[in-house]
C-alpha cells in the first residue's frame, strides 16, 4: 500500500514550515535573554491557553510552536548554568527528529531492527569502556530508575525466593549510601519494599565522600543484629558538591562483608571516557557490580539518554525482568529473541533512544567526549579561582570535582536569604538561572558547567552579572 499522494505532499509542506521556524529560532536566540520570564498567572494569560480554535489547522499549531519557544527556557545559552545538561549536541538533534518522524518502540527487533542493532552496538561500547566482562547493559528512562534496578538485582541476588515469594520470609534487608546521594534511592527503597528506614545514609568525609570507616561500623552492626546488608550505592558525583566516593575503600569493604555494590555515575560518571580523569576519580570501577551514567549530562545528547551496565552477569536482566506472559509479544522460538530488547526490561513500550546516542559517539568518538570532559573540568578550575579572587563572593565548600559551590558575601544574619534573593533577581531578569542548595545549612549558588559552547570568557562574564546584579541589589538591602 502507497501513501495517499495529497497527505504526502502536506506532511512535506508541515516539515518545511516547520524547519523554517526552528531555522529562525536558532538565528535570534542566541542574542537574547535565556528566558523572558513572566510569573504562572501572567504566562497563561500571555499565551492564553483555553483559545477556542477550529480543528485541523496547521497554522494553529505552528502558532503555538512559536509561542513555546518564545517562552520557553534556551538551555543551551551561556546563562542556563542551573542544571546538569544543557542544550542538545546537533547529531543527537538530528536523531531525535528521526525517532520522531519513524515512530517506533525499541522492544523487538521486528519493530526495531535498525535502533536495536545501534543500541547493543553501544552497549558493547559502554561495556568495553568499564571494563566489564562478561557484562550486560540497558538503556533504562535516567539513572534513577537506572539505580532502582540496581537495587532490585541486589535484593533478588541476595534472596534467591524474592521474585517470587516477595520479602515476607526473607531478613531484614538494608541498603547503605552517601547521605548526599540522590533521591533516587530513597524512592526505590520505597518502590522495592526495603524501606526508606531500611536504607542507611552514610556520614561524609570532610571532601563530601563516603565515610568508608562509618560504614564498616554500621555494617558490622547490622549483621550483628540479624539484618542483611545487601546493596552499596556509591556516588561518583553528588549533585550538590560533586564529591565521588572511593570505589578502591568500598571494594574492600566488599570482600568481607559480600554486598552488591552499585555506583551512581549520573552526573561525575562521564570521567570515564578520559583516562586522566577516570584514573582520578574511578579507579577500581572495573570491578564494581553496576554502574549508570547519562549521556545527557556531560556528553549533550538529547535528553533522555542513560545507560545502565551489569558486570559478570550476562543474563541477569533477562532474569529480573521476564515475569508473566509476554507471548503476544516476546516469542522464544525466534532466532531474533536476544535481540528483543523488551525482554530485558521493566517497560514495554521502549522509546527508541540508540539512534541519538549512536550519533553522537560516531561523530565525537571517546577522543572528542574525553576532550570536552577535560575542559570542562578546566574551566572548572579557572572558575574556582576566579570565586577566590573576587572580593565580592567565597567558596561555600572546596571544589571536588565539577561543581563550583560559593555565594555572595553578605551579613551572616542574611547571606541565606539574600544569596536566594540574588539568584531569583538574574532568573526573573533572564540573565542567569543558576543551581541553589544548602550545605551544613549554609546556601550555595551552585554553578554548573556542562555547555560544550561554554568558554573562560563566559565565566567570566557569569561571574560578573552576577556581581553587578549582587552589588545592586544589596544597597536595597542594606
Amino acid at each position: 500500500m502507497k501513501m495517499n499522494k495529497k497527505a504526502a505532499l502536506q506532511q512535506q509542506e508541515i516539515i518545511k514550515k516547520l524547519s523554517d521556524i526552528i531555522t529562525g529560532f536558532y538565528t535570534t536566540h542566541g542574542r537574547d535573554n535565556f528566558i523572558e520570564y513572566l510569573p504562572p498567572k501572567d504566562l497563561s494569560q500571555k499565551i492564553d491557553l483555553i483559545s477556542v480554535e477550529k480543528n485541523y489547522d496547521w497554522d494553529v499549531v505552528f502558532a503555538w510552536v512559536e509561542k513555546y519557544l518564545k517562552y520557553s527556557v534556551k538551555t543551551d545559552h551561556p546563562g542556563f548554568v542551573n542544571r546538569m545538561w544543557a542544550g542538545a549536541n546537533q547529531p543527537a538533534i538530528v536523531g531525535e527528529i528521526v525517532t520522531a518522524i519513524t515512530n517506533t518502540s525499541a522492544c523487538t527487533y521486528e519493530s526495531a531492527p535498525v535502533s536495536t542493532l545501534m543500541e547493543k552496538y553501544m552497549l558493547d561500547q559502554m561495556l568495553d569502556l568499564a571494563g566489564f566482562s562478561n557484562g550486560v547493559g540497558q538503556m533504562t528512562t535516567g539513572s534513577s530508575n537506572a539505580n532502582m534496578i540496581a537495587m532490585m538485582a541486589a535484593r533478588n541476588i541476595s534472596c534467591k525466593s524474592i521474585k517470587r515469594a516477595g520479602l515476607f520470609d526473607s531478613n531484614e534487608l538494608y541498603a547503605f549510601v552517601n547521605a548526599d546521594a540522590h533521591y533516587s534511592m530513597d524512592k526505590a527503597a520505597n518502590i522495592l519494599g526495603i524501606g526508606t528506614k531500611h536504607l542507611i545514609k552514610v556520614p561524609q568525609k570532610s571532601n563530601g565522600g563516603m565515610n568508608t570507616e562509618a560504614l564498616q561500623e554500621q555494617l558490622t552492626s547490622i549483621t550483628a543484629s540479624g539484618g542483611l546488608p545487601f546493596f552499596v550505592g556509591a556516588t561518583a558525583g553528588t549533585t550538590v558538591r560533586g564529591a565521588y566516593d572511593s570505589i578502591p575503600d568500598l571494594l574492600e569493604l566488599k570482600k568481607r562483608h559480600n554486598f552488591w555494590l552499585h555506583v551512581d555515575g549520573a552526573w561525575g560518571g562521564a570521567v570515564i571516557v578520559n583516562d586522566r580523569l577516570r584514573d582520578k576519580f574511578l579507579r577500581g570501577i572495573e570491578e564494581v557490580d553496576s554502574f549508570t551514567m547519562d549521556f545527557h549530562k556531560m556528553f549533550g545528547t538529547a535528553l533522555i539518554c542513560n545507560v545502565l551496565l551489569m558486570n559478570r552477569r550476562k543474563n541477569i536482566f533477562r532474569d529480573l525482568c521476564s515475569v508473566g506472559d509476554t507471548s503476544y509479544i516476546f516469542r522464544q522460538s525466534e532466532k531474533e529473541d536476544d535481540f528483543n530488547l523488551g525482554a530485558q526490561s521493566l517497560q514495554c513500550g521502549r522509546r527508541v533512544d540508540s539512534l541519538k546516542w549512536f550519533l553522537d559517539w560516531k561523530f565525537y568518538g571517546k577522543t572528542g567526549f574525553a576532550e570536552r570532559i577535560e575542559n570542562y573540568y578546566a574551566l572548572c578550575e579557572y572558575a574556582e579561582h576566579y570565586v577566590e579572587t573576587a572580593p565580592e563572593l567565597e567558596m561555600v565548600v572546596p571544589r571536588e570535582s565539577f561543581n563550583i559551590c560559593f555565594r555572595y558575601k553578605a551579613p551572616e544574619s542574611i547571606v541565606n536569604e539574600f544569596n536566594l534573593a540574588l539568584r531569583t533577581s538574574l532568573y526573573q531578569s533572564g540573565i542567569s538561572l543558576v543551581g541553589y542548595a544548602y550545605i551544613n545549612n549554609n546556601a550555595t549558588l551552585r554553578l554548573l558547567i556542562c555547555n560544550s559552547q561554554f568558554t573562560k570568557s563566559d565565566v567570566a562574564d557569569f561571574f560578573n552579572c552576577l556581581i553587578s546584579t549582587g552589588n545592586k541589589l544589596m544597597k536595597e538591602w542594606i
